[in-house]
């Protein structure tokens, strides 16, 4: 489930309990609104299990309903004493009703990229495919450091080994994509007691969110399908191992509509 629907899905959640809170008597105003806010909050969590977004995505939820109820729950106190909002008050919410809608947009399009018809007239395609969505971050630190010196290292063992990787399948758009891998050593025969895995992951994600395994379809060639959750870009990581370590692995970006 993408964060644009769960964003504003919750956000009409509140509104819809909210009112509904209205109807129940005796229910004080204030846990009226708190119970408006934490419903959906607690839901949201429950389907997030598993699948954890992010600190950052999470806490725009958490701001966003509970921003919301506050904001219904002040607009009753006003109606209750029979006085008019204040310009200002009405400006500020406007504010921030606006703000949420922007950042929910800028936080679909880092996730998902920019429409294919609105990224091509803005940034220009020259014939080949944009590609907008956002690719994560890498930080500047010792793990840093330690992944570029391991990353150095396992080149120079693949340069040692020898073996000649060709891959074909990932091109294109479709959610589903045959993959075929073909392996040689280099004499140039086919290397058939390696295992062949695919790693699918969001960029910047700190884990695999599908492993897909590749069968051998005959000496040195090992093929399988590759099934893309959702739209947005993806990295693939092909993983070839022997005796349970890994000889050669290479990543590629691939992105669905």
């Amino acid at each position: 489930m993408s964060t644009f629907v769960t964003l504003f899905g919750g956000l009409g959640a509140v509104l819809v309990l909210y009112a509904l809170g209205g109807a129940v008597r005796g229910l004080p105003p204030v846990l009226r609104a708190v119970l408006a806010a934490l419903i959906p909050l607690t839901a949201y969590f429950i389907l997030m299990i598993g699948r954890w977004p992010g600190l950052d995505v999470a806490a725009i939820h958490i701001s966003v309903f509970l921003a919301a109820a506050l904001v219904l729950h002040a607009i009753s106190l006003f109606r209750r004493r029979g006085t008019q909002l204040h310009w200002a008050p009405k400006l500020l919410i406007a504010f921030f009703v606006g703000l949420v809608f922007f950042n929910a947009g800028l936080l679909y399009v880092a996730t998902s990229g920019l429409p294919v018809s609105l990224g091509t007239w803005w940034l220009g395609s020259n014939g080949h495919a944009v590609y907008s969505g956002f690719s994560g971050v890498v930080p500047h630190d010792q793990g840093a450091a330690r992944a570029v010196s391991a990353e150095l290292s396992e080149s120079y063992k693949e340069s040692l080994l020898g073996w000649h990787v060709e891959l074909e399948g990932l091109e294109g758009q479709a959610p589903v994509r045959s993959v075929l891998i073909r392996v040689q050593n280099r004499t140039g025969l086919p290397v058939d007691d390696a295992a062949a895995e695919l790693y699918l992951m969001r960029p910047g994600a700190s884990g695999p969110a599908r492993i897909q395994t590749l069968k051998m379809a005959e000496p040195g060639v090992y093929q399988g399908e590759l099934h893309l959750p959702a739209s947005g870009r993806w990295l693939v990581d092909v993983r070839l191992s022997r005796e349970g370590a890994l000889r050669y692995h290479s990543t590629q970006e691939v992105s669905v509509p």
